[in-house]
C-alpha cells in the first residue's frame, strides 16, 4: 500500500475554525478530495461551538458524493466465541473471562436470518465467524450457506470470516461473495495496545488480497479503544489509502471479562466529531454506522446521519444487543432517506 502524499494545504495550515472549516468545505465538498491526516486531526480538534457547522458540512458531502440513499445491512454470527485471538476489546476471544461461549448456527437458522434482514429492506446480509481465519469445515459451512441464502432470497451475501489465504479468497469470489469485511480496527501505531496475536499488516494483506480478488472490501475502525486523537486521524488517512468500498464504525461497548471492559464510552460529542471527520477524509465511500452507536449516541442517532453517515446495520449485532430495526427504518423515514435498492446494489 503506498502512503498517501501529504502536503501541506489551507485547511491544515488554518487554526481558525471557520478558516479551517471553509478549507475543507473547498476540498471535500467542491474537489471531492478527502483531508489528509494533518487536516483530520485539526477536524477532529475542533471546538464543540463549531460541531453544528462541522456535522452539516460532512452532510453535504455525503449528499453530494454519495446521495441520499442509505444502505441497510443485517449481520448473523455463524461461528460464535471461542475465538484464539485476544482482540482486547470482543466478548468472543477464548483467552478472556467473558460469558460468551462458543457456538455455531446451522445452514437453516442462517437461511432464516437472512429472510428475516430482507424483510427490512436490507441489500446486505453479513455471515460473521469468530476465528482467526477459516477452516476447511468453516469454508464448507459457508459454501453450503451462501447457496441457500441466494437460492431462497434476493439479497447481497457478504462475509467476514478473519484473515484470508488466496485460495480461500478465490473460493469466496467463486461462491458470489460480493463484499467482505475485515477492519483495521485501529491506527497501525496503536494496533499492538489492542491485539498482540496477530498484527496490522496481517489484516492489511488480507484487505488488499480481497481488493486484487473483484470482491467489495468493508474495512472499518472500532473508536474509542484508548486511541489519542492523533490516532484517530492516522487510522482515517490509513482507511482512505486502501481505498474500501465501506467504512464500517464501531463505537466502543466495554465488554465484562475484556481487558478493555473498564474503558469509558465515548463521549458523543466526539463520537459525532469522529464520523463528520472520517467523512471529510472519505468524501465517496459508504460510511456505516455499527456497533457501540446505541449506548455512545442515544438520542443523538439522528445527528449523526446528518453528518455524514450513508449505512446503518439494523437489528442485533455479534455478542451485544442493538434496537429493533423498525426503530432505524422509523429514523430514516424521519429524515426523508431513502433506503438503496438491491438492483441499484448489484
Amino acid at each position: 500500500m503506498t502512503p498517501p502524499v501529504t502536503t501541506t494545504s489551507p485547511a491544515e495550515a488554518a487554526t481558525d475554525p471557520a478558516e479551517l472549516l471553509a478549507a475543507a468545505r473547498q476540498q471535500a465538498l467542491v474537489e471531492g478530495r478527502g483531508l489528509d491526516e494533518r487536516q483530520v486531526l485539526a477536524v477532529l480538534s475542533l471546538p464543540d461551538e463549531a460541531l453544528p457547522e462541522l456535522l452539516a458540512l460532512a452532510h453535504e458531502v455525503r449528499m453530494r458524493w454519495c446521495g441520499p440513499e442509505v444502505e441497510v445491512e443485517g449481520i448473523v454470527s455463524l461461528k460464535t466465541g471461542g475465538c484464539p485471538e485476544d482482540c482486547h476489546f470482543c466478548s468472543q476471544s477464548g483467552r478472556f473471562d467473558s460469558p460468551v461461549r462458543s457456538a455455531w448456527l446451522d445452514v437453516p437458522s442462517l437461511v432464516e436470518a437472512a429472510k428475516a434482514t430482507a424483510a427490512t429492506g436490507a441489500t446486505e446480509f453479513c455471515i460473521v465467524a469468530a476465528v482467526r481465519g477459516p477452516d476447511a469445515r468453516l469454508m464448507a459451512q459457508v459454501r453450503e450457506g451462501v447457496a441457500a441464502i441466494r437460492a431462497a432470497v434476493d439479497i447481497n451475501v457478504a462475509c467476514s470470516l478473519g484473515m484470508l489465504t488466496q485460495e480461500q479468497v478465490d473460493e469466496l469470489a467463486a461462491m458470489g461473495v460480493h463484499r467482505y469485511n475485515h477492519n483495521l480496527e485501529t491506527a497501525r501505531s496503536h494496533f499492538p495496545n489492542v491485539v498482540t496475536t496477530h498484527t496490522w499488516d496481517e489484516r492489511l494483506e488480507t484487505c488488499e488480497l480481497v481488493r486484487a480478488a473483484g470482491m467489495e472490501l468493508c474495512c472499518g475502525a472500532i473508536i474509542g479503544v484508548g486511541e489519542s486523537l492523533a490516532q484517530r486521524a492516522e487510522l482515517a488517512a490509513q482507511l482512505a489509502a486502501l481505498e474500501p468500498d465501506e467504512v464500517p464504525l464501531n463505537f466502543l461497548n466495554p465488554r465484562p471479562g475484556t481487558p478493555f471492559g473498564d474503558l469509558p464510552a465515548l463521549e458523543p460529542r466526539e463520537a459525532l466529531r469522529t464520523i463528520a471527520a472520517f467523512r471529510l477524509a472519505l468524501p465517496r465511500t459508504i460510511l456505516r454506522y455499527a456497533g457501540g452507536r446505541e449506548i455512545t449516541l442515544g438520542d443523538l442517532a439522528d445527528q449523526g446521519m446528518l453528518g455524514g453517515i450513508n449505512a446503518v446495520i439494523v437489528g442485533n449485532y455479534l455478542t451485544t444487543l442493538g434496537q429493533s430495526p423498525d426503530v432505524d427504518l422509523a429514523m430514516l423515514d424521519r429524515l426523508s432517506m431513502p433506503i438503496k435498492s438491491l438492483q441499484a446494489t448489484l
